[in-house]
């Protein structure tokens, strides 16, 4: 009999790919591209014992298409890729947010812009995996700070593709992808796995579609016997192409708004030291390692820091910045970019307490000590 839980030793990238396919994960396609290229290889290696398809594509273009293919015909499906690949995949990423294609996107960051440092970390893609597809359309996109986070958070992104029929993107770093850590490998059988709504009224009343502003819509497999079309036009509810404002504005607010109702259920970070805090970190990824020690030492030397780490970017935890700025507290955000997440933390404290950017984009990350002198140094 399994064990419960298993303690591996696992780089980040290679929690990521068994944590897909744990949770169902049976068809990747993707090209190989600093820092991500583990996880192609770790699911080419395991994905045919499993049943599974592993297919490597000329470009990450064909990649995130072959990705939407398969999840048509109701295949749990992934890619991974780096900055310069993720670009590439944009107007892809658009095709499955209208069509409402559950998928895992893994977004392993590393130095830009264009092919920049393919082995230095950063954390530069973060607006881009929020806006980079044109046009209003629902984001959701998670990151984690360790390599066991990077387990749970990649089962919970599947499932979360899953739960509201679109792309999710689980945005690593270089460092978090190349670190070894303990995982706490659960039985798979153990895993609460969630699978896309799927229609079962008459063929000929199926709306894939249709539905509330907030609905969900069920989907098809190909095969089925259902009929559908996917196109990447303003469409009705049977998928129909449409020029009506009434059918446009129905379209995309319901796009938008079946995340956006749901916040509660997709939205989460912690909160450390901040019943008595006297400021500030927020911090996420890799930044969010240095910066829980610089806030321990901190506290050590009589400065009560507390801090708020996000593992759900987008949508992004509103509540969380809305409550330290109800307290007075000022918030540093140290980020390896230029300034990013922090144009989210000024907006929500709106002037009410300072915001303090700490950014760093040399390639390097961020030292305790930094953060810690920033603390020291005030608002």
């Amino acid at each position: 009999m399994r064990k419960p839980i298993e303690i591996r030793l696992m780089q980040g990238n290679e929690a990521c790919a068994q944590a897909a396919l744990d949770a169902g994960v049976r068809f990747f396609a993707g090209y190989p591209i600093t820092p991500s290229t583990e996880i192609a290889e770790w699911m080419a290696r395991e994905l045919p014992a499993l049943g599974g398809k592993f297919i490597q594509m000329e470009d990450e273009i064909a990649s995130i298409s072959a990705v939407i293919g398969a999840s048509l015909t109701g295949a749990k499906a992934m890619t991974a890729t780096s900055g310069p690949g993720f670009s590439l995949m944009q107007e892809n990423i658009g095709y499955a947010c209208m069509i409402e294609i559950p998928c895992l996107i893994v977004n392993v960051q590393r130095g830009g812009p264009s092919t920049g440092r393919p082995t230095a970390p950063a954390q530069g893609d973060v607006m881009q995996s929020r806006w980079g597809t044109h046009g209003d359309h629902p984001a959701i996109v998670i990151t984690p700070w360790s390599v066991d986070e990077t387990y749970y958070l990649t089962v919970k992104a599947v499932n979360l593709a899953e739960r509201f029929r679109t792309p999710v993107i689980l945005l690593l770093d270089e460092v978090i992808a190349h670190l070894r850590e303990d995982v706490r490998k659960p039985d798979p059988r153990k895993l609460k796995l969630l699978e896309r709504p799927r229609p079962s009224r008459d063929r000929n009343r199926f709306r894939p579609f249709g539905g509330a502003l907030d609905e969900v819509p069920p989907i098809a497999d190909i095969g089925m016997g259902y009929r559908c079309n996917y196109t990447g036009l303003v469409h009705d509810e049977a998928g129909h192409p449409s020029n009506s404002p009434e059918v446009t504005d129905q379209l995309i607010r319901r796009l938008v708004g079946k995340v956006e109702a749901r916040r509660e259920e997709i939205v989460h970070w912690e909160e450390t030291f901040m019943e008595d805090a006297q400021v500030v970190v927020l911090a996420y990824g890799c930044s969010a390692r240095s910066a829980m020690r610089a806030v321990k030492t901190a506290r050590t030397q009589g400065l009560r820091a507390g801090m708020i780490r996000p593992t759900t970017l987008w949508p992004f935890p509103d509540k969380a910045v809305e409550k330290a700025a109800a307290m007075g507290l000022p918030v540093l955000v140290p980020e390896m970019n230029l300034g990013q997440i922090v144009l989210e933390v000024e907006r929500l404290a709106a002037g009410r307490v300072p915001v303090k950017r700490l950014s760093r984009v040399d390639g390097q990350l961020f030292t305790p000590d930094e953060i810690l002198a920033a603390l020291k140094e005030g608002f």
